[in-house]
């Protein structure tokens, strides 16, 4: 199993820029910053643009076998068949090479939906959609022994150590994938919530964890879209620092996902299916 030393920290991207620390008396000190990477990353299947997400450039091939399996675009990982990422003046690409019957489900989608190609901004979840038809739905996850109490202030507890670009900067958001004891197994950053967690699904995915042996963590708050992504992974329990929307509820209930936001190091809310 993959430790969290060997794999649960994104690398560390140092981008530092100068700036003026502003004081209130009216005093100014000149001084080093570091800022979280933000860039344009094209999502293509056989070279056919499908999505542009500006996103935070490590990861990246955990970030599109994650969303491929999120967005539904393969029914099983190992429909992806390669990842090539290529770096452009005005971005990043990842070329995703899928088995042929993926590629044809997915074409055949596109020509049903073609406003689903989505360029979406950094906190965007659902950029694309032209009608609530469009809206993805995953399946119900299968059913898995609850999560001991316990295991959640420990993972909490060991979110800071864990997150080297937020601590830097402030700035991005972090998923990450807990045993059942609470342990960090694995962990994604990203100035995108909902990348971040497609980084997550596809380590994950790549590390072969089970869905039912953990739970989600997110540092961000609780939408719709990560229920959704959530439940296309698998996972039966998702824990998230802020506080959900009623539709993150409703879908968590309807998806058999035990919810518990805001989570504290006290006590959780706990939204049973």
């Amino acid at each position: 199993m993959p430790t969290p030393r060997a794999c649960a920290a994104s690398p560390r991207l140092p981008n530092r820029m100068r700036a003026t620390a502003q004081h209130y008396d009216g005093s100014a000190t000149a001084r080093e910053v570091e800022l979280a990477e933000e860039v344009p990353v094209e999502l293509a299947y056989a070279a056919i643009p499908h999505a542009v997400m500006m996103a935070t450039p490590a990861d990246l091939e955990d970030f599109a076998r994650g969303f491929s399996v999120s967005e539904g675009i393969v029914a099983d990982p190992a429909e992806i068949r390669g990842i090539t990422v290529a770096r452009g003046t005005r971005g990043i690409t990842l070329d995703i090479v899928l088995a042929p019957a993926a590629l044809h489900r997915h074409l055949a989608r596109r020509r049903t939906m073609p406003g689903r190609s989505m360029a979406g901004r950094t906190g965007c979840g659902l950029c694309g959609i032209e009608s609530l038809e469009q809206l993805p739905q995953a399946r119900a996850v299968p059913p898995a022994p609850p999560i001991a109490p316990a295991a959640i202030p420990r993972a909490l507890a060991g979110l800071a150590a864990l997150q080297p670009l937020h601590r830097a900067t402030g700035a991005v958001h972090a998923a990450a994938w807990c045993g059942r004891d609470g342990a960090i197994r694995l962990l994604r950053e990203d100035v995108g919530r909902h990348n971040a967690l497609d980084k997550l699904i596809g380590a994950c995915l790549a590390a072969g964890l089970a869905p039912g042996d953990g739970f989600v963590l997110l540092t961000s708050r609780c939408s719709y879209e990560l229920v959704e992504k959530t439940a296309a992974f698998g996972a039966a329990t998702l824990v998230a620092l802020a506080a959900p929307t009623t539709l993150a509820v409703s879908r968590a209930a309807a998806l058999g996902i035990t919810l518990l936001a805001p989570a504290r190091a006290d006590f959780a809310l706990c939204f049973a299916p």
